[in-house]
């Protein structure tokens, strides 16, 4: 084992179904590439899991910080206290300003980046019904969904996956958006069309080029603390580069946004063959309405952050 590293690491995680799956991925990775090293996991609940009777932006509100803060700040405090080294997230959830104290420093492999459309009936988003009522917590999701779809109904929708999926069998929602990666890791197929919580489920990807992703969807991402050379090693010896690569562009574009207005955006990135990154962004305004959208390339991910977001200005 290398010299900067010790002999046992302690990751960080939530307390979800999916985020235990994705610290048990983490460990594979990390056994993989050191074999010898003893790994710990600590479980550790965020206000957004305790919360789930109100919007994550009445949450966000009454803790003070950005919606996404609410699934880390527990985490960010185990790792400034060193209670672990490594704190697994999904990425999306991970504000794009985080504190000096800590950093992003890999990911693993993205999966699918798209939404998915889970619904009671067949079809899809062309076919729900006009006034159909559709759950999402997500305001990129609710404000994209009225621009595509003005006649719907859409409504706040908190909880878990398999919560969620449960309420909407339960009649509760004619139809939910969830994250395709989140659904796959735990072990739902899209191919099929499952029998959940006593009720007919279908399930509808939604194209990145027609429902533009969140930054980071589908990227499962690690914040060590800034300066720690045993937790920057670890991170370095599973990171995935070309991912990697990707979600630097898109969150150095929301923070750069985010640098005057909190407005909900979509984002998606391909990376091609010569190396050279493209990406494209829909800006939502907060009063609903057409968004402003902008698209470019480059082989530097900061750069074409940068030029997209002057694109804008």
């Amino acid at each position: 084992m290398s010299e900067l590293l010790t002999d046992k690491a302690t990751i960080g995680t939530r307390g979800s179904d999916l985020a235990l799956v994705q610290a048990a991925a983490t460990e594979r990775a990390l056994s993989v590439a050191f074999p010898e090293l003893g790994l710990s996991r600590e479980v550790i609940r965020t206000i957004g899991d305790i919360r789930t009777d109100v919007s994550l932006a009445e949450v966000a509100k009454a803790e003070g910080t950005l919606d996404k803060g609410v699934f880390t700040k527990e985490l960010e405090i185990a790792l400034a206290a060193k209670q672990i080294d490594i704190a697994v997230h999904s990425l999306k959830d991970v504000p794009t300003v985080i504190e000096d104290l800590f950093e992003i420093a890999g990911v693993l492999p993205r999966a699918s980046i798209r939404d998915c459309l889970v619904s009671r009936s067949e079809g899809g988003l062309d076919a729900l019904p006009g006034g159909a009522v559709v759950g999402t917590s997500s305001v990129r999701r609710a404000k994209q969904l009225a621009w595509l779809r003005p006649d719907l109904k859409i409504i706040d929708l908190r909880g878990n996956v398999p919560t969620r999926l449960k309420k909407l069998a339960e009649g509760g929602y004619d139809a939910i958006l969830l994250a395709e990666a989140g659904l796959v890791r735990l072990g739902y197929r899209m191919a099929q069309t499952p029998f959940i919580y006593g009720s007919t489920l279908y399930f509808t990807p939604l194209a990145e080029g027609y429902f533009f992703p969140a930054a980071g969807q589908g990227a499962i991402g690690f914040e060590i603390r800034a300066g720690d050379p045993h937790a920057a090693a670890l991170v370095a010896g599973i990171r995935d580069e070309p991912t990697f690569t990707r979600v630097r562009a898109e969150r150095e574009f929301l923070r750069l946004l985010e640098g005057g207005c909190h407005t909900p955006v979509g984002v998606f990135t391909e990376l091609r063959e010569d190396g050279t990154l493209s990406m494209s962004v829909r800006v939502f305004p907060d009063e609903g309405g057409d968004p402003r959208v902008a698209e470019g390339s480059h082989a530097d991910p900061l750069e074409l952050a940068k030029q997209l977001f002057e694109a804008l200005a």
